[in-house]
């Protein structure tokens, strides 16, 4: 049976990659029923609506992944139609670890001296629902000399231990030999000591994967300086938030980049969005790059059981990389529709 996608291309350059993308996922002739939805910035200046009521159970009773654009839109300074839907997903349905694969297809694209492609190919898992981004928090005596603005960073033992054994476990699973947890252990010490703890406790649980820890200012400064030591990263979701931008610079920048939000648990309906913005200044114009867009699509194939689809999808990307058949910010001369185009040819 077809799987079923629901598709929220979103805003600014959101309804040029995603197209793009679902053009080449049809190339490779994967068996998938999608249904669009206009969750934007446009629907909410037309009538108010973010997510629409019921959204996210419709969302895990009838469709198998949802693959999702940019959101965001300077007409709404609030960007409360982007919050509500994509941090939504995120927080309600429970997607509890964002993945981001991180691989180099050419040399080209690397911006490190002495560093070659094949060396860029590591995983960062950021937890997704937890850490600075549950708005838990407040403001004080607000616009006078003494105000005060506080933002909690909050950690349970229940989310910080799931998503570290879905780090073991990824690596377990695709071959890998070696997770690194990175916090700042050294100064928060009561929220990240609980992931100190966590990390060793279900490491040894892993006794075949090789385990150690970086504070994440080391972690940035090997990044950039070492990059072909890492297999798997697994850390909280504001450093990860961070790490995975300067990842994206390994691999051409963030117009390569791809990401799912992933609940592993059976029948689970799971998230996958490139990870670059709306770009309003691109939109329109057939410049944005669809890369990302599609290698997030052929993780969302991978996901539902179409490996052999992804993997010609990937190798359909790489070979457009090294062809130069590739939008402007990765070297090439061809718009968005071209590209797409052209990775569908090489299928």
């Amino acid at each position: 049976m077809a799987k079923r996608i629901a598709v929220v291309p979103g805003d600014g350059i959101g309804k040029e990659v995603i197209p793009a993308a679902l053009s080449v996922v049809e190339a490779t002739g994967a068996k998938l029923d999608i249904q669009h939805f206009d969750w934007s910035a446009d629907r909410y200046l037309r009538d108010g609506t973010t997510m629409p009521d019921g959204g996210f159970d419709m969302l895990e009773r009838d469709f198998d992944a949802i693959f999702v654009g940019a959101l965001g839109d300077p007409r709404v300074p609030t960007n409360v139609h982007a919050k509500d839907i994509l941090l939504g997903m995120r927080f309600k349905m429970d997607l509890y670890a964002n993945v981001r694969p991180v691989k180099c297809f050419d040399d080209g694209l690397c911006p490190l001296k002495g560093v070659k492609a094949e060396e860029i190919d590591f995983t960062v898992i950021r937890e997704n629902t937890e850490g600075a981004y549950v708005d838990v928090g407040g403001v004080f005596k607000q616009g006078t000399a003494d105000e005060i603005a506080v933002n909690e960073d909050v950690n349970t033992r229940k989310g910080v231990e799931r998503v570290v054994r879905y780090a073991f476990e990824y690596a377990r699973r695709h071959g890998k030999k070696k997770v690194l947890m990175s916090d700042k252990s050294n100064v928060m010490t009561y929220a990240h000591g609980l992931w100190q703890r966590v990390f060793k406790a279900v490491a040894a649980e892993y006794p075949e994967i090789a385990a150690s820890h970086m504070y994440v200012d080391a972690l940035c400064m090997q990044m950039v300086r070492e990059p072909r030591q890492f297999e798997v990263i697994v850390t909280n979701n504001m450093f990860g938030d961070i790490v995975t931008d300067i990842a994206a610079a390994l691999q051409g920048g963030l117009g390569m980049a791809a990401s799912g939000n992933i609940h592993p648990g059976a029948g689970r309906t799971c998230m996958f969005e490139p990870v670059h913005g709306s770009a309003p200044p691109m939109a329109g114009k057939d410049v944005a790059n669809p890369m990302g867009a599609i290698l997030t699509a052929a993780m969302m194939l991978d996901h539902l059981g179409m490996s052999e689809e992804a993997r010609r999808m990937e190798r359909a990307v790489a070979a457009a990389v090294k062809a130069k058949k590739t939008t402007g910010d990765i070297g090439g001369t061809l718009g968005t529709k071209e590209c797409a185009r052209a990775v569908a040819g090489l299928l």
